[in-house]
């Protein structure tokens, strides 16, 4: 075992995975006014309509997919009679549909974010690392999904990457698994953990703001854009036979 591997796959989760922890709670304690998704659907709708609807439910499916491929053993679904031929079948089938929405709608954004100039001139240093590794994991991760699979041949990850991945929450890790991995599988890793630590200084912290206060906030009251007309000398209270409100009200000692 080399002291690349222990690096790469012991100490380098673990410092990813505390800057993600301690890094949201410093997010929370000290700007909060800043946890926002920055939105710029005011700035450009035709582009978003299409591109965020398509990455964020090929995001959804593609995490629903690795909770139950990377979490859940391999003998546990063999044990509810779900065989490796049958759950193979089912995670290529709805990883590559996952993926290539989330392909496609990230696209479309990061076209979205570099062409329209409006849009450009909001993107930070920040967001340009987002896009960067969002870009790696999508990549890397739709290849080993899509192309390993469907052209390699396959991998049996659910014998190495999945309980190196558990064995980081065990504190057992064994990074041998993750040293004999194809290098597709390497790069998706690392990516992924160094988005974790990017996370936190993000605008990707807007996931885990849930609207409930929206459920028990008060209505908003709108003004209407359309200006008032002048009252007419007719409607005046003079006119109709009242007297005039004093602007002043006397003061009596």
């Amino acid at each position: 075992m080399s002291r690349s591997d222990l690096v790469l796959w012991v100490a380098l989760p673990y410092v990813c995975l505390a800057i993600f922890v301690v890094g949201h709670v410093w997010r929370l304690r000290t700007g909060q006014l800043t946890w926002t998704t920055r939105s710029t659907q005011l700035l450009e709708q035709r582009l978003l309509r299409i591109g965020s609807p398509l990455f964020h439910l090929g995001l959804l499916t593609v995490i629903g997919g690795h909770l139950l491929g990377i979490l859940v053993p391999k003998a546990a679904t063999e044990a509810v009679g779900v065989s490796e031929g049958a759950y193979h079948t089912i995670s290529v089938t709805a990883g590559t549909m996952a993926g290539v929405a989330m392909t496609l709608g990230f696209a479309i954004l990061l076209y979205r974010r570099v062409r329209v100039p409006r849009v450009r001139r909001t993107t930070t240093r920040t967001d340009r690392a987002t896009y960067l590794l969002l870009g790696v994991a999508i990549v890397t991760g739709t290849w080993a999904t899509v192309g390993d699979n469907l052209i390699g041949g396959g991998y049996a990850y659910r014998e190495t990457v999945a309980p190196w991945f558990r064995g980081l929450f065990s504190l057992d890790p064994s990074p041998a698994l993750m040293a004999g991995a194809p290098l597709v599988y390497k790069l998706h890793v690392l990516g992924t953990l160094l988005l974790f630590a990017l996370w936190p200084f993000s605008r990707l912290v807007h996931a885990w703001s849930a609207p409930v206060a929206y459920l028990r906030r008060a209505p908003i009251l709108y003004r209407s854009r359309a200006p008032r007309e002048a009252p007419s000398p007719e409607t005046t209270p003079a006119a109709v036979g009242g007297s005039p409100r004093p602007l002043t009200r006397e003061v009596t000692r």
